[in-house]
């Protein structure tokens, strides 16, 4: 379910199958429990929708995600599909957390994961 990359944390939202609501709760807990192991970002995969759910996870995590950024609970956060050299909020992230440069993710325009900056 999740995996350590340096500073770099991955979590599938999409595991078991849960409904919308169970996996808002289980991205709580990944951003505070990342956070609590010092990790600088978390890379969430929630799907895209091709199965029907993942696209609710998907949509309903980033409306969270805005919300919490706005409340100042996490830094930002970057769509998969922003997730390029030629998105300014991407150099931003290197900065804060240098292990997303070599992500696999980098400039395939993925929109069934996220990049959340802790």
């Amino acid at each position: 379910m999740t995996g350590r990359t340096g500073e770099l944390r991955e979590v599938n939202l999409e595991h078991g199958l849960p409904t919308v609501d169970q996996a808002i709760r289980q991205l709580t807990f990944e951003i505070h429990h990342s956070r609590s192991l010092g990790f600088r970002a978390l890379k969430i995969i929630h799907g895209y929708g091709s199965s029907g759910t993942g696209g609710r996870i998907r949509v309903e995590s980033r409306k969270y995600l805005g919300r919490l950024k706005t409340r100042g609970e996490i830094a930002d956060f970057i769509p998969g599909e922003e997730f390029s050299i030629f998105y300014a909020g991407t150099l931003a992230a290197f900065r804060r957390c240098g292990a997303l440069r070599r992500d696999p993710d980098l400039e395939r325009h993925n929109n069934g994961v996220t990049f959340i900056l802790l």
